[in-house]
């Protein structure tokens, strides 16, 4: 294909428009799916409780940060190998590192950035749990110290999660792609 196609750029500029229309549909499902999850969970729970599910939002957000980051720096090369031994998981690693691009997009940006928002969404409501049960004479000092508190614990975990990303990208994909392969056979496993 040569820089000069026009038909290529063409088709490429397609792709690309059709990718981000896509990403953007998704992100908007996605997000209200888990707004609107999290909010329902916040409302009817105890103090500990919320806290328990701000802390998995977080979670959730720092371990898709994770596969993104490892999807985006793993060699294809041993995955090779593995699927010429069929080992499971492994054409699914092979699939998420040639769409790297595309993957790590939905790791890191999509649901990545959705968990950050929807924290910080939790802990606000958390915020005013507590204000609602307890007198403090600068309201605003727990509000600022929950949105604190998502912002570090989301920072810190992927910043140490990046490290790991990197260093450990192979046995993280392979991990993903066994769990990929796993949901795929189990609907085959049910017909027969």
């Amino acid at each position: 294909m040569s820089k000069a196609d026009p038909a290529a750029r063409k088709r490429e500029r397609s792709k690309t428009i059709r990718w981000v229309v896509t990403i953007f549909l998704v992100t908007i499902v996605v997000s209200g799916i888990i707004s609107l999850l999290s909010e329902v969970l916040m409302a009817g729970s105890t103090m500990p409780g919320a806290f328990v599910i701000l802390f998995a939002i977080i979670f959730i957000g720092i371990v898709f940060d994770i596969i993104g980051m490892a999807v985006a720096s793993a060699d294809e090369k041993p995955f090779h190998s593995m699927a010429a031994r069929k080992v499971p998981g492994a054409q699914e690693a092979i699939a998420l590192l040639r769409n790297a691009e595309r993957v790590s997009s939905i790791c890191n940006d999509v649901v990545g950035d959705i968990c950050g928002v929807v924290s910080g969404a939790a802990s606000a409501t958390i915020a005013a749990q507590i204000l609602s049960n307890f007198q403090f004479s600068w309201p605003r000092v727990i509000t600022l110290a929950m949105s604190a508190l998502a912002a570090g614990l989301t920072v810190g975990g992927k910043a140490l999660g990046k490290g790991f990303a990197v260093n450990s990208s192979t046995v993280i994909v392979h991990t993903v792609g066994k769990v990929i392969h796993a949901l795929r056979c189990k609907p085959r496993r049910k017909k027969k």
